[in-house]
């Protein structure tokens, strides 16, 4: 029987025990002898609430993503940038009620045991909180105030009209509860805490420990335009800590949920929707990390369709192929047909790696940018009968693959009427939540701000660094991404992907990825790599651009572009309220929360776009504009 079968066993107790208040009805109402009855048993909803944990949502990616990634201009509309690139579209969000009900139910289920009994079931409570304060927190990144201390418990006796929090307090709510979590894990004794019902560490109380030390850091992270003192106290709080932080592969929060149908299949593949359709890699980014031999492009990003042999229809057919491929080409010429050599400058696999200009309304500037918006006529060719018609798409997308094992199944780029050459088996899928990465990273950048850290800035940032590629290798590789150890056996000169030996060593020779330079610089380094490591994070990515002012105008690094035609001042630093409906009971609490943080009331798509630039979160207040760069 698979180790999870059991947790999965359980899921229909849990999900009585946290239905409508319905479930409470007395026993005379139900056909059912309470000696028939099974009382919950806290493990099973520690296994629920690791099931559930879901903070990359398909709706977070199809609605969220794109315009966070296009707001602090990590990624670009494949239409590119536009008016509309600074309106607000619905949103997803990331949900964590589910969860909280859960922790609610454990309290309630050891509230009615005996002292001696409760006690055992500490540790499973611990992890539960852990898991509520992470998605809570990403939930609060966005909106500012939640509801939360009176959220989820209508089941015991709490309202249904819960009042919102205001997120400072909120920051100290989890922070003691993250503190409490650590002493638990550290010091606990006689536990009912077993790896088959840990999907996350497999029972290691002392990962879990890391665990919750680390996710402080993110919580010190969104402190510093509030209460820099505050968070460099918390980021040597955590450094100096006896449990330690997540500091290697092992002891990521890397797992996978499931790998055999149980309840639902996203619990195995995640989901199956499209996302991110309309959005393509920054060529500003991808010619940075070109330009540093940075391996972790080929893990965010897809190959574009170009290999030789496309190149080479392209020149058998006597048409042209995108100029800023070309020159990657060694080629001949005899009798006008050029014939494919070898790649040039990098070769394979770097040569496939293209991002999309910035520029404004790029698609519409057809000399200039015709090359890149519109290949679906450009570059498009047909087999020798004038049938099988194929366009080839010449910059890099999301690398899909690392975040569903399904619907985004793969097919080589073959020439018209060639091979079909397709990869369509659906793949468990592991998701990376917290890594040694984004610790190091954030360490490096509190030590640069002042911060009491064993450990210098150089030596975080480039465990970070390192760090960064290797849990994204590891990760394409548990979720068998297209090209990694394999090369379909169709382009004799195609290279596979994954990590290859020496190449974090020449990534960190260059001078970019080493902490030199002044103040500013280094403080910009380290941001720039906390930006690119949450390339599959949008919402961290999006809270580090707005609290950094990165990408910044004229950077000699990587730099945003300042559209004269769209202030700055006109992209969104959170998302619209919504409108609140007056019959709802939330109606008037609603309206007092946006009052609350001075917030106008706004719908999807209102064109006052500067209103959600000024009107900001209460962790936003004071940070850089966007392009503006850090503050020391």
């Amino acid at each position: 029987m698979n180790k999870y079968s059991n947790i999965l066993m359980g899921f229909g107790l849990s999900a009585a025990l946290v239905c409508t208040t319905g479930c409470r009805d007395d026993f005379a109402d139900i056909n059912s002898s309470p000696s028939q009855v099974t009382v919950g048993d806290p493990s099973y909803l520690f296994a629920m609430a690791a099931m559930d944990f879901e903070p990359f949502g398909y709706t977070f990616w199809f609605y969220d993503a794109p315009m966070l990634t296009s707001w602090s201009q990590m990624a670009v509309p494949t239409g590119s940038f536009t008016e509309s690139s600074a309106l607000t579209t619905v949103t997803g969000g990331v949900s964590y009620v589910n969860t909280l009900k859960l922790a609610h139910e454990i309290t309630y289920l050891r509230s009615n045991m005996s002292e001696e009994d409760a006690a055992k079931h500490a540790v499973t409570a611990a992890c539960v909180d852990v898991l509520t304060t992470y998605l809570a927190l990403s939930s609060s990144d966005i909106n500012g105030d939640i509801q939360f201390t009176e959220a989820g418990n209508a089941l015991h006796g709490g309202t249904l009209t819960p009042a919102y929090d205001r997120i400072a307090d909120l920051y100290t709510l989890w922070l003691d509860q993250l503190n409490s979590a650590i002493t638990t894990f550290t010091t606990a004794t006689d536990q009912i805490f077993t790896n088959e019902q840990d999907i996350v560490y497999k029972g290691d109380r002392a990962k879990w420990a890391k665990m919750a030390n680390s996710l402080k850091l993110r919580i010190a992270a969104r402190l510093i335009s509030q209460d820099k003192a505050r968070a460099l106290a918390i980021a040597s709080e955590v450094a100096n800590a006896s449990c330690g932080y997540i500091d290697s592969l092992d002891d990521a929060m890397l797992f996978n949920k499931s790998v055999v149908n149980s309840s639902s299949d996203d619990y195995i593949y995640h989901w199956s929707n499209g996302f991110m359709d309309g959005m393509a890699s920054n060529q500003r980014i991808v010619d940075f990390m070109l330009e540093n031999k940075d391996p972790r492009v080929r893990f965010l990003y897809r190959k574009n369709d170009w290999n030789s042999k496309i190149i080479q229809e392209f020149y058998d057919q006597g048409k042209a192929i995108p100029s800023y491929i070309e020159e990657n080409v060694e080629y001949t010429t005899s009798g006008g047909k050029k014939t494919f050599v070898k790649w040039k400058g990098m070769g394979e696999p770097w040569v496939r790696y293209y991002g999309l200009p910035v520029e404004y309304n790029a698609k519409n500037n057809s000399a200039v940018y015709g090359e890149w918006f519109d290949y679906e006529n450009r570059y498009k060719i047909t087999d020798e009968n004038g049938q099988s018609a194929k366009s080839y798409r010449p910059y890099s997308m999301y690398q899909h693959q690392m975040v569903i094992g399904r619907y985004y199944n793969f097919t080589l780029p073959t020439v018209p009427g060639g091979p079909v050459i397709t990869r369509n088996d659906s793949r468990p899928w592991y998701g990376l939540y917290l890594g040694g990465s984004e610790v190091n990273l954030y360490l490096a950048e509190f030590k640069l701000l002042g911060a009491n850290l064993p450990g210098t800035a150089e030596s975080y940032f480039t465990q970070g660094v390192k760090l960064s590629v290797q849990e994204y290798d590891k990760v394409a590789g548990l979720n068998q991404i297209a090209y990694y150890g394999t090369t379909y056996d169709y382009d004799p000169n195609e290279v596979s992907i994954e990590l290859k030996s020496g190449e974090i060593e020449a990534m960190l020779a260059s001078d970019d990825y080493q902490l030199t330079g002044s103040a500013s610089e280094q403080l910009e380094k380290v941001y720039l790599q906390q930006l690119i490591n949450f390339t599959m994070y949008p919402y961290d990515q999006f809270v580090t651009a707005r609290r950094s002012g990165l990408p910044k105008f004229n950077s000699q690094f990587i730099s945003r572009e300042n559209y004269a035609s769209i202030p700055v001042t006109n992209f969104p630093r959170r998302f619209q309220t919504g409108v609140p409906n007056e019959m709802s009971q939330l109606y008037q609490i609603q309206r007092d929360a946006y009052a609350a943080q001075g917030y106008t009331i706004t719908g999807a798509g209102d064109a006052n776009t500067s209103i959600l630039n000024s009107e900001r979160t209460w962790q936003d207040q004071g940070a850089p504009q966007w392009g503006e760069g850090p503050k020391n």
